[in-house]
Parts: structure tokens; C-alpha cells; sequence
């Protein structure tokens, strides 16, 4: 089916702007291959939704095109937004931008009013999450990102004989492996791109079939007429337990930590440029005291996630009600909480997510020489945070840190564009409100690297430079 006329003519005065700004032109990255000759990919990207997109358009417009992103999800439904999100739109304004990389034509309002017209934007309060994930899809199909789908790469190792790294590749619709050959890394695998959903100890020593995460598919019509207990007071959390009202759940109850939900959401504070393009400018010790503040203050639900469960009246809020013990009662799950007991036939876990490097599959044979926050910062008496302290300690390109100077230099090639890059450069991976600047320094960071590591190359092509202009 032919694309709507607005958009076709969208895309038409997009390919305009990109021929107009495409000074530089030529291409300029030196061409690699291993010692027995086989080409390496200058950058490996790993994570094709909205930051692996964007980072693999904003390197080619610098002429970074021996490039690859990899993803194991089907085409266009790589990230939460058509299978595990939950919510009914983005959480985010709807006028932000970012992934556009300043490109008007490229923002999601033009590709929107293209289709629906000006008015539809005006009445829109937020993006739907479903049209976020066809923005995407337009998005790679139009600027003709190399995605591969169904491929999950494997771990990192560095071969100091081809001077790259050896990343195994596994087609999940063949089973089959191929090992990439790769100058530079970017990780572009979301919000548990540094770590894992957290499943808490008690749950996971639980029969499997009595609990599910946020992050996995589950079948909401078999919580029809069942009591369903939901662990975490986030956004996710709230979502997840409305689905299961909606779809006819006998009771829900929600149980968090603090005394009262939070209400007030610093994310909306920090929706300003100082913040956003220059809190990796700030000494350590202010990066942690911002950061440590924005957890402390906590992630609210949204107005209309907590309205939408709330309409229910057999939804249930506990509040300061940690689980502290879960075990097998005649087939279902009893929870305990400091102030009583409560019997479940299906545990939803919404407690998010936990940092943890070693947890990730693409770093096991790295990991131990990554520099984490805790290797670099001792917090303020009373500010210390486990989970802040296993953060990758990042450089000012979102680039990975040698625990010990001079014995993993090769990790200065892994780029971690994940939520995991929070306290050392604000909003950058996994936050649309962060990409207008974080996007920039990433792009600046790979470029960087790829220039000065060739640098001698580069001033013997000058020296051999012999083009004439005019002849004397």
C-alpha cells in the first residue's frame, strides 16, 4: 500500500534537508580486516529501538556507514512499545524531540500532521505508544538504517591480534552463529540494557506458574475472577494491574514501600537545558547528589495511570507494605507484609529494574575490568546507594572505564547508551526527554575515536596529498 500523499511528500523534503546538509560528504573512515584478511565492522550497534535507531542515523550522517544494528526482536517491534508497554501512551510531552537529530522534517509532529493534519495534532494530549512504534518503523525504512532482526549477540571478546572485537551473532530463526568482527560497540538495549528486570529472591523460589514479570508476556484472561497481588508503586506497576482489571480480575492489590505515593515527578524538573546538556559536566560529587535526589524523590505513576486503575473498586493500594516472605499455600502464593498476610493466585513483580554489568550477556568476558561508580566515588555519609554505585563510571562520549588504567584499554571501544548511563550523563539511553543532547555526544564519541585511533594514516594521506588546483 502506497504511503499517504502528505507523507510521501514528507519524505521527499526530508531527502531535500539531507542532501542540503550533507557537507561533508565523502566518506572517511579507513577500511579494516582482521590478520587473515576478513572485513571489520567499524561500529556494531546492539539494540534496534528508538536510541539504537537514532544512534545508527546520527553516525551516518557522519559518514559512519560501515555500520550494523542487531536486534532480537521482530522488525518493528524491537522495545516495549507493542509488546510489553502496557500503558495507553508515552509518558513523555509530546512535543519533545531528539531522535529527529534537529531535522524538523524528520520529528515525529511532522510525520504525525502529514497524515492526520494539524488539528489532530493540536488535540493531542500525548503519543499514542503504538504510533510511537510506527514512527520508528517509518523512521529506519525512510533513512534506510541496516537492521538486522530475530539476532542476539553474544559476548564481547577482544582480539588484540585484529586489533577488534569478536562478537558471536545468533540468528534466533536458524539457531545458526556467525562471529562479527568489530572496531567500536554501542549498547543500545534499553532500560535493563545495564542489568536485568528484578525478580526480588522470595518470588523467584516460588513455583514459576504463581508469578510473572512486567516484562513478559502475560495472559491477562487468565486472571479473570482471580485475586492477582502487583509488587512496585511505578508506572509499570499501575499498568500492568489496570490490564489485569480490564480484563476482569476479581481483586487487585498494589503494595509499595513508602509511606504515601509520590507525587510530585522530577523528571519533569529536569525537563530543562542545564540539566539535560550539561549534568555530565558537573563534578562527581554534584552528579551524585542530582542523581541520588531524583531517586530519593521517587518515579510516580502518571495521573492518568493512577486514575485509570483507581476506577476500579476492586483495585487495592498498601502502602508500607514490603514483601517480606512468599510461600506455597494449597497452590497459591501467600505474601507476607509487615502488617499481615494476603493469599494470591498470580503475583505480578513491577519492581523494575536491578544494575548489575556481570548480569549482561554481551559483557561477560569484560565485566570485571568495567570501572563502576563505586571504583571511583565514595558517597556522602548517608547518601549511599548499592544500586547507583554499580552504574558504569562513563566518559564524556557515554564510552566504558578501565578499572585499572592500562590492563582493558579496549574498553574505551564499548559505548553504553543505556539507562545505566544516568548518573554519569543525565538522560541518554532509554530517555527520549535526553536525546536532543545526549545523541550528539555519543555520535561525538564514536567519531572521535575513530579518527584519532587512524590518526597516523590520516597524516600520511596528508603528507601523500598531491591534488592540483591550478598549475602555476
Amino acid at each position: 500500500m502506497p504511503p499517504p500523499p502528505g507523507l510521501s511528500a514528507l519524505e521527499d523534503a526530508l531527502r531535500k534537508d539531507l542532501e542540503r546538509l550533507e557537507y561533508p560528504k565523502r566518506s572517511w573512515v579507513l577500511p579494516r580486516h582482521t590478520r587473515d584478511g576478513r572485513p571489520v565492522l567499524d561500529v556494531l550497534i546492539i539494540g534496534g529501538g528508538q536510541s539504537g535507531l537514532t544512534a545508527a542515523f546520527g553516525l551516518l550522517r557522519e559518514k559512519v556507514t560501515n555500520l550494523l544494528v542487531v536486534d532480537d526482536g521482530e522488525q518493528d517491534l524491537a522495545g516495549p512499545w507493542k509488546t510489553f508497554a502496557r500503558m495507553h501512551t508515552l509518558r513523555t510531552p509530546k512535543h519533545l524531540t531528539g531522535p529527529d537529530h534537529n531535522l524538523p522534517n524528520l520529528s515525529f509532529q511532522s510525520w504525525f500532521e502529514a497524515q492526520y493534519g494539524e488539528a489532530a495534532w493540536t488535540s493531542l494530549e500525548r503519543i499514542p505508544k503504538e504510533l510511537w512504534a510506527d514512527f520508528l518503523g517509518w523512521y529506519r525504512r525512510t533513512l534506510n538504517i541496516p537492521v538486522r532482526c530475530r539476532s542476539r549477540a553474544g559476548a564481547l571478546t577482544w582480539s588484540a591480534e585484529d586489533d577488534c572485537f569478536h562478537v558471536p551473532i545468533e540468528d534466533l530463526r536458524t539457531g545458526a552463529t556467525e562471529v562479527l568482527f568489530v572496531r567500536k560497540v554501542v549498547l543500545a538495549t534499553g532500560i535493563d540494557g545495564s542489568g536485568r528486570w528484578e525478580i526480588p529472591a522470595i518470588v523467584a523460589n516460588l513455583p514459576r506458574e504463581l508469578y510473572v514479570q512486567t516484562r513478559e508476556d502475560i495472559d491477562f484472561e487468565a486472571l479473570r475472577g482471580r485475586k492477582v497481588g502487583v509488587l512496585g508503586a511505578g508506572a509499570s506497576a499501575f499498568d500492568n494491574a489496570s490490564v489485569a482489571l480490564e480484563h476482569g480480575a476479581g481483586e487487585v492489590h498494589l503494595f509499595y514501600r513508602r509511606k504515601s505515593l509520590p507525587c510530585i515527578n522530577p523528571y519533569r524538573w529536569a525537563e530543562f537545558v542545564g540539566f539535560l546538556k550539561h549534568h555530565a559536566d558537573l563534578p562527581d560529587a554534584d552528579k551524585w547528589r542530582f542523581i541520588h535526589r531524583i531517586f530519593e524523590m521517587g518515579q510516580l505513576p502518571p495521573a492518568d495511570t493512577y486514575r485509570r486503575a483507581c476506577a476500579f473498586p476492586q483495585f487495592h493500594l498498601h502502602a508500607q507494605s514490603p514483601w517480606l516472605d512468599a510461600e506455597v499455600v494449597d497452590g497459591q502464593a501467600r505474601i507476607t507484609t509487615p502488617q499481615r498476610q494476603y493469599t494470591f493466585d498470580k503475583l505480578i513483580v513491577g519492581s523494575g529494574t536491578v544494575t548489575d554489568l556481570s548480569l549482561r550477556p554481551e559483557l561477560a568476558n569484560v565485566h570485571a575490568d568495567i570501572a563502576l561508580w563505586k571504583d571511583r566515588f565514595t558517597p556522602p555519609e548517608g547518601q549511599s546507594h548499592a544500586d547507583l554505585l554499580r552504574h558504569p563510571y562513563l566518559g564524556p562520549g557515554f564510552e566504558l572505564q578501565e578499572k585499572q588504567p592500562g590492563r582493558a584499554p579496549h574498553l574505551r571501544s564499548i559505548f553504553n547508551y543505556t539507562f545505566g548511563c544516568l548518573l554519569s550523563l543525565g538522560f541518554g539511553g532509554a530517555s527520549i526527554s535526553g536525546m536532543k543532547y545526549s545523541l550528539p555526544k555519543l555520535t561525538a564519541g564514536v567519531t572521535r575515536q575513530l579518527y584519532l585511533d587512524d590518526r597516523d594514516a590520516f597524516f600520511r594521506s596528508l603528507e601523500c596529498f598531491d591534488e592540483r588546483e591550478f598549475e602555476p
